[in-house]
């Protein structure tokens, strides 16, 4: 029966995905890449939230609250606030260059090199990590719920291979030959079920924990877990509340604002208005986020009184003691069309970048657009078969899942800092973004995988020779060794800004950069855009203030 709820829901949302966008032309690198820039708020809202929201993120960050509490809602509750910058500062700047990718607005403003060693660096970080990532934690959830080992009698390592390959395949019908409009409707009715579902969770536990009450459930949970709920992190937690005005910033400004998976979505747009409501539809709903990807672990933590193996086994275990049975199948499909989500969107972008980036830009300038899109559509499926070769194997890699927004830091700073100074300025020439591309990656991968180490391991040693044992002191010492990995981010992003504006100041391009309007798409912001940023941005504060 769960079986069959799971194989009902995700035939729907594939057969309504196919009806939507069947007459949608895709031989051009609009209609293809772009959905015809014909996507409209309630779209971009959801495929924005869904290929945000993908099982490492559900599992992770629930493991996160169940370890260390409400603190690290700063992944969801400072996005919004990110996307309000985006929706009033990037996006008008996007829609009036009519860009179909983010790096194509680095070659107007610096040069062609600077947006293919850009795309270059998006494209490695998609395809080392991200994808691979997606597919194995995607494989593990599905594997988990359905008991594929038992129920095709395999190993375990065996059934992450066969559903690695289930999803991967099934990511890349979508993604590469159905474009970006087919990626997004089947994203927006999976969000539907994923907000069901999500919320559905924390209901049911929150009622297994008042015996039958939901409002006696949440009394009772606050008031025996006090340490639990609050909204500042401290020195040892996952995100200290400080880092929120260093580098916390700067990773959702790249996240929401630059990273093509995301941003494409809203380069989209039919207008300037529809993607700024599509953009702000989405902050608001990411405000909530945390009642489906962190209170399930603070849920979690007060049923199985912290008492799991694993933190990361917090969400999975509470779904399997508070879903009722006949829920699980519909559960399934909904977390399959978060994996697939997420799988199906980073490899749409990487096709999107190679295709406009790369082919089209060095391998044959002179192809015509249906060339462009065939050869991109090729290169997506050499991609997704790569991913679903490494993924299995990310299994002996313990420390990929631990260090990968630090592994993301690698590529992301230097982006963000050459489109902000890109922006910002007229006459910082192109040999300061190639300088600052180089630079932030190589003083990044120098601070956290030599430095860190060795200064960390120093003060162990040290910890060791005082006959310090205290998990808690010992924690402490490891924090306070070297600065935390998103205040290396702040320190590197002001660098490199000061190198390109040093450089500019020697060195500057003869012409100022003037934007040109293509009027590909109308970009007349929408009235209310102001009222309602600042309406999110004072709601965020708010729910810090309350839970200070």
């Amino acid at each position: 029966m769960q079986f069959l709820t799971f194989i009902g829901f995700t035939a729907l949302v594939a057969i309504i995905s196919y009806f939507k966008t069947r007459n949608t032309e895709e031989s051009s690198s609009d209609g293809y890449f772009l959905g015809g820039r014909s996507l409209t708020a309630g779209v971009i809202a959801g495929s924005l939230l869904l290929t945000n929201l993908s099982t490492e993120q559900i599992v992770g960050l629930n493991g996160s609250s169940y370890q260390s509490g409400l603190s690290v809602m700063v992944w969801e509750t400072l996005a919004a606030v990110a996307m309000v910058v985006t929706a009033m500062f990037l996006l008008p700047k996007y829609l009036k260059g009519g860009l179909t990718t983010v790096p194509g607005f680095l070659a107007e403003r610096f040069d062609v090199t600077t947006k293919t060693l850009t795309s270059v660096l998006f494209l490695t970080g998609y395809v080392v990590v991200l994808l691979p990532v997606i597919l194995y934690s995607g494989s593990l959830a599905i594997s988990g719920m359905f008991d594929v080992p038992e129920l095709l009698g395999v190993t375990h390592t065996e059934s992450i291979w066969i559903c690695v390959w289930g999803i991967g395949i099934i990511g890349s019908i979508y993604a590469v030959f159905g474009g970006l409009k087919a990626v997004a409707v089947s994203d927006s009715i999976n969000a539907i079920g994923l907000l069901i579902g999500g919320i559905l969770i924390p209901i049911f536990g929150l009622l297994m924990i008042g015996d039958g009450n939901l409002l006696d459930g949440l009394s009772i949970l606050t008031t025996e877990n006090p340490e639990k709920f609050k909204s500042m992190g401290g020195p040892t937690d996952p995100v200290p509340f400080y880092t929120i005005f260093t580098g916390m910033m700067l990773v959702q400004l790249f996240y929401w604002g630059t990273n093509q998976q995301i941003i494409q979505r809203a380069l989209a747009a039919k207008d300037l208005k529809e993607g700024q409501k599509g953009l702000l539809l989405a902050s608001f709903i990411k405000i909530l986020g945390p009642i489906i990807v962190v209170l399930p672990g603070l849920i979690a933590f007060h049923i199985f009184q912290g008492n799991l193996e694993s933190a990361d086994s917090a969400y999975p275990m509470l779904v399997k003691k508070v879903l009722p049975t006949a829920w699980v199948g519909f559960f399934a499909a909904v977390l399959f069309g978060a994996i697939l989500s997420s799988f199906n969107s980073v490899l749409n972008s990487s096709v999107t970048l190679f295709g406009i980036d790369v082919y089209k830009q060095h391998i044959n300038k002179d192809a015509e657009e249906k060339t462009v899109v065939k050869y991109g559509k090729t290169f997506g499926v050499i991609l997704a078969i790569a991913s679903m070769f490494i993924a299995p194997l990310i299994a002996n890699a313990g420390s990929l899942f631990d260090y990968l927004q630090e592994i993301n830091g690698i590529y992301s700073i230097p982006i963000l800092t050459i489109i902000v100074v890109g922006y910002l300025t007229k006459r910082v020439p192109a040999i300061a973004a190639k300088i600052g591309l180089v630079t932030g990656c190589l003083l990044y991968i120098v601070s956290q995988f030599f430095l860190q180490p060795y200064f960390v391991n120093n003060a162990l040693d040290a910890a060791a020779e005082a006959n310090i044992t205290d998990a808690a002191e010992l924690a402490l010492i490891e924090a306070q060794a070297y600065p935390h990995f998103l205040d290396v981010m702040a320190i590197l992003f002001v660098l490199n800004v000061l190198i390109m504006l040093i450089i500019g100041k020697i060195a500057p391009r003869k012409e100022a950069f003037v934007q040109e309007y293509t009027k590909q798409v109308d970009i007349t912001p929408w009235k209310h855009t102001k009222q309602a940023g600042i309406a999110i941005c004072v709601i965020v504060i708010g729910i810090y203030i309350y839970f200070a």
